[in-house]
């Protein structure tokens, strides 16, 4: 019997035949077999339903997307899902990201996907909640270490211990090095985590302290244009894209059984999570500028500040880059925003997270019947503190970003005369949740279980602008309140072991962040991740969602299942684009809607381990809305000009595949070697940019699609056990063995470059305003080989 926990704490463990939903599991066994590097790696070869946007461009830095819904470490992306690690919730305060190079992916011990708007988990479980326990001494005794090293400089040491002794004392420790050059250019990696537990097992009580550690560095050089990964696939657009993470993490929790049918459990919590990020980009607002030719003001703060200039006039065939003008427009403190064809984006911020939760586990009749109670209530507050910096600066031929002494709004340097990217941010946001949660499972015989659950949240959000502490219009300064209560029933009816039926309907909501509050003002959009103006109210989201299916076991000891999914999202909150390149703001969008099949077979049994897993997901807008197209060949405007798209009830919501199919086999085939392999399948999409579904490229003001095209990857992985040496395993692994170069996400946006990859500004003399569009893509990695060895004693 797999008993899986319904709620983020321990107590109401339930089979997976008596809830109403097709719960995912996986150990750390699972795990380990893959030899998957990260968390997020396993997750997306071997759950259902689970897709990866590697958007960042950093393997530690993907967008996790499950049924359509997403955990992004990404800034303004919006969030869906929930992740809990030993009823702690991971999803960050400001915004709701979840970093995933902070989850020790070898102190995991087991992991549940929990499919939709499950109230139990509280805010922002709308698409699905992750729930991660880790492991302990008691349960995971012994000692292991692990060395790998493989393609792109990578090499990777691990080690874990556990123990425990009569007294009832346990401890664990684990510890996790990475590091890599990374397959693209400027894209190395380095990840140290450090994870630590120490409890108490009693005869009626458990009391365990966790505390983890992690001081991660990663380059990340997102999206490429597709002209030039054709030409050199480890191509970057611009560099250097570097976040820095920061993290401590401490959880006492505890269980008590006051006798046999009460059992109480708790936890108390502190996080804090520092994050640096620098990123040089191109300023789009200079691509429909003349930033060659130098101009008599130009040329004479140039002399005056001794710096040598060409005596023809500027163009691209005597320079290699327009900096010149940058330069001196910054002199004059007249136009750098305009003529500046760079910028270092700077951001840190600092997050503190403390809470306490509480439940009550009552084991009884009703009617004769078993009858499961649950009750308890949790608080959690956090205190974020954001500050962003825009300097502006000139593109080099490496494609990275020089500063000059010129910056955002007014900062040290000079001012940019009110370009739109006035971005300097300094906000303090103070978020407040508390609430209290019940579930029911009545089991009505042995075959016949019914489910009732629910969940009031109350959120508070208070900004406070750092810059503009007394309000106005440029201030961030507001404080909201949101509240609302969650429902959820179901049943399950498992009259024979081949055959089962489950159906459920619950509700989830998910109240605006602070990042999104502080850049809802259409009036004054903003560029995010990096900028945020105004906070006129938004409401919450809130999420329905519709289950039915069949489950059971087939002869041969196959675990089957077919099941159907509807879900509905009221007041969905959507970065909307506005007219001011690059810039945008939040706000709430009609309904979106996800839907779809969900196909799984399993078996299990001796040396063979097979199973694979369908999904058709149909993932549409339901509601009218103009937004910005400036990327888009249908846009109002014209070609190549800043204009408007119209979507429309049934476009498809981009980066949202139709059609998933994963499948694997393991296959011990000695006592000592044994053997997998996976392989997965993704349908095309749509890129960001054409939510109307209807670009077409038309080569000269438009290049690429404006689609994701479908791709499928072979991983494959072999391992030694030898007989003769015990504790020993070697294994290696091969990911995307076809060596296939592929696309996991896609966006429409103004290309800086012409086909030989020069800078290019005004790119249409005849018409100045028009710039070239193009279509960005993430690429997948490649063929990636690695050996390890791993010892356990």
């Amino acid at each position: 019997m797999e008993v899986v926990d319904t709620s983020p704490l321990p107590g109401l463990g339930l089979t997976k035949d008596q809830i109403p939903a097709p719960v995912q599991t996986a150990t750390d066994k699972d795990i380990a077999k893959t030899n998957a590097i990260n968390l997020t790696d396993f997750m997306n070869r071997s759950l259902g339903s689970v897709y990866i946007n590697d958007t960042q461009g950093n393997g530690f830095q993907p967008d996790v997307n499950y049924r359509g819904y997403t955990a992004s470490p990404l800034l303004g992306t919006p969030q869906g899902l929930s992740v809990y690690m030993d009823g702690v919730r991971l999803n960050q305060p400001f915004g709701d990201v979840v970093s995933w190079d902070l989850i020790p992916k070898n102190a995991i011990s087991s992991l549940a996907m929990m499919p939709g708007s499950n109230p139990l988990f509280g805010r922002n479980t709308l698409g699905g909640a992750l729930s991660l326990q880790t492991k302990d001494g008691k349960r995971n005794a012994g000692t292991s270490v692990q060395g790998l090293g493989g393609d792109f400089g990578r090499y990777n040491f691990e080690f874990e211990h556990g123990g425990s002794n009569k007294q009832g004392l346990n401890w664990f420790a684990s510890g996790n090095y990475f590091n890599e050059d990374g397959w693209r250019q400027n894209s190395q990696t380095n990840v140290r985590q450090i994870f630590g537990k120490v409890g108490w097992e009693g005869e009626k009580t458990d009391v365990k302290f966790t505390t983890a550690y992690a001081d991660n560095e990663m380059y990340g050089n997102g999206l490429q244009e597709q002209r030039f990964l054709a030409k050199d696939y480890t191509s970057i657009y611009t560099k250097p894209d570097i976040t820095d993470n920061r993290s401590l993490f401490l959880n006492l929790e505890g269980t008590h059984e006051l006798n046999d049918n009460i059992v109480l459990s708790g936890n108390s919590y502190y996080r804090n999570i520092r994050t640096q990020t620098y990123n040089g980009d191109i300023n789009e607002g200079a691509l429909d500028q003349s930033v060659y030719a130098l101009s008599a003001a130009d040329r004479a703060a140039l002399t005056s500040a001794g710096i040598a200039f060409p005596t023809a006039a500027m163009n691209s065939a005597n320079t290699s880059f327009p900096y010149l003008r940058c330069v001196a427009q910054a002199l004059q403190q007249d136009e750098p925003g305009e003529k500046c064809n760079g910028l270092i984006n700077r951001t840190s911020t600092s997050q503190e997270n403390w809470g306490t939760s509480g439940q009550a586990v009552l084991n009884s009749k009703l009617f004769g019947n078993t009858n499961r109670f649950l009750f308890g209530g949790a608080y959690d507050q956090s205190i974020a503190r954001f500050n962003q910096s825009t300097q502006l600066g000139y593109l080099n031929p490496d494609r990275s970003i020089t500063g000059i002494a010129a910056y955002a709004d007014g900062m040290t340097g000079g001012n940019v005369d009110g370009e739109p990217f006035d971005n300097r941010v300094s906000l303090k946001g103070d978020t407040l949740t508390w609430s209290f949660f019940t579930e029911d499972t009545l089991s009505i015989g042995e075959h016949l279980h019914i489910t009732a659950s629910g969940r009031y949240n109350y959120t508070s959000v208070s900004n406070q602008d750092q810059i503009h502490p007394n309000g106005g219009s440029d201030s961030l300064n507001g404080n909201h309140a949101f509240d609302r209560f969650n429902p959820a029933v179901g049943l399950t009816y498992n009259p024979i072991k081949a055959l089962g039926f489950y159906a459920g309907y619950n509700e989830g909501s998910r109240a605006p962040t602070t990042i999104e509050l502080g850049c809802a003002n259409p009036d004054q959009p903003c560029k995010l991740p990096n900028s945020m103006a105004g906070d006129p109210p938004l409401k919450q989201v809130v999420t329905q969602t519709w289950e039915t299916g069949f489950r059971g076991q087939a002869p041969g000891q196959i675990d089957w299942h077919v099941g159907y999914f509807h879900i509905e999202n009221q007041d969905d909150i959507l970065f909307v684009a506005d007219n001011q390149a690059g810039f945008g703001y939040f706000k709430n969008f009609g309904k979106t809607q996800r839907q779809g099949m969900e196909v799984s077979l399993d078996r299990k049994v001796e040396q063979w381990s097979v199973g694979a897993n369908y999904t058709y997901l149909d993932a549409t807008f339901q509601s009218h809305e103009i937004v910005n197209g400036t990327g888009n060949s249908t846009n109002s405007a014209g070609s190549g000009l800043e204009g408007t798209i119209a979507i429309n009830p049934g476009n498809k919501i981009p980066l949202t595949p139709a059609h998933m199919f994963k499948t694997y086999v393991d296959y011990q085939f000695t006592k000592d070697w044994g053997t997998n392999v996976n392989i997965m399948g993704f349908s095309d999409s749509y890129a960001r940019g054409n939510e109307n579904n209807a670009h077409q490229p038309d080569g000269r003001y438009y290049l690429g699609s404006g689609k994701v095209p479908g791709y499928v990857v072979v991983n494959y992985g072999l391992r030694y056990t030898p007989s003769y040496v015990r504790g020993l395993q070697v294994f290696g692994q091969v990911n995307n063995i076809l060596d296939q170069h592929y696309y996991t996400g896609a966006q429409l946006g103004p290309t800086g470059f012409d086909g030989n990859g020069n800078f290019q500004a005004r790119p249409f003399p005849a018409n100045t305003a028009s710039v070239q569009q193009a279509t960005f893509y993430s690429p997948g990695a490649p063929r990636i080989f690695w050996l390890g060895l791993r010892y356990s004693f």
